[in-house]
């Protein structure tokens, strides 16, 4: 079965507490903005901002249990739990939900950790989590100002202030996301031989 937007938003929204409601209607939201600021496609961006933290209340022990049971990444389960529920509300969104498009569900998928080469619409919803209206913290004006001009520089600041959060909190820091903030900047040299 197809679900049409009204009913996503019925379930997702029913799966949260109403201010991460909030939060995902801001990422609906900026995706959606981005998405015409770039040329990508603003449904699509909806749809995967709508789904992106589809799992993120689910307990941890659940999420764990869908990775494990369905062959997901497992390399997730040895780091930061925050990182399951992306992994998990793309399977989901697939499984449960009738959401076939793959640029819609890798959107989903890396929206947390960010991958080596991401399209266009992977750096929209993820972007789009980090600066949505809803969001607090030092430097976010900053990454909005430079999503005014570049989906690249803007995510680049979004990743190193996460890196830096986590080095702050000396925590582990996922490995792709590394490999995500090292490709965006081989992109912008390759764009820009002079920087």
């Amino acid at each position: 079965m197809v679900y049409n937007r009204e009913q996503l938003i019925g379930i997702v929204s029913g799966q949260m507490p109403a201010k991460r409601w909030k939060h995902v209607e801001g990422v609906m939201q900026t995706a959606v903005e981005l998405a015409r600021r770039y040329g990508a496609d603003p449904v699509k961006a909806d749809l995967a901002a709508l789904l992106h933290d589809l799992a993120k209340f689910w307990p941890v022990e659940r999420q764990e249990a869908v990775i494990r049971e369905n062959g997901l990444n497992a390399e997730l389960l040895d780091h930061d739990k925050q990182l399951l529920h992306a992994e998990v509300a793309a399977f989901i969104s697939q499984r449960d939900y009738g959401v076939d498009d793959p640029e819609v569900l890798d959107a989903i998928r890396y929206h947390t950790s960010g991958r080596v080469g991401m399209t266009q619409m992977d750096k929209i919803v993820c972007l789009a989590d980090y600066i949505e209206p809803g969001r607090e913290f030092p430097g976010v004006e900053r990454i909005r100002e430079l999503a005014e001009v570049s989906l690249e520089e803007a995510l680049l600041a979004g990743f190193d202030s996460t890196i830096s959060f986590l080095l702050e909190k000396k925590k582990a820091i996922f490995p792709l996301t590394v490999l995500a903030r090292n490709d965006l900047i081989a992109q912008l040299k390759k764009r820009n031989p002079e920087s």
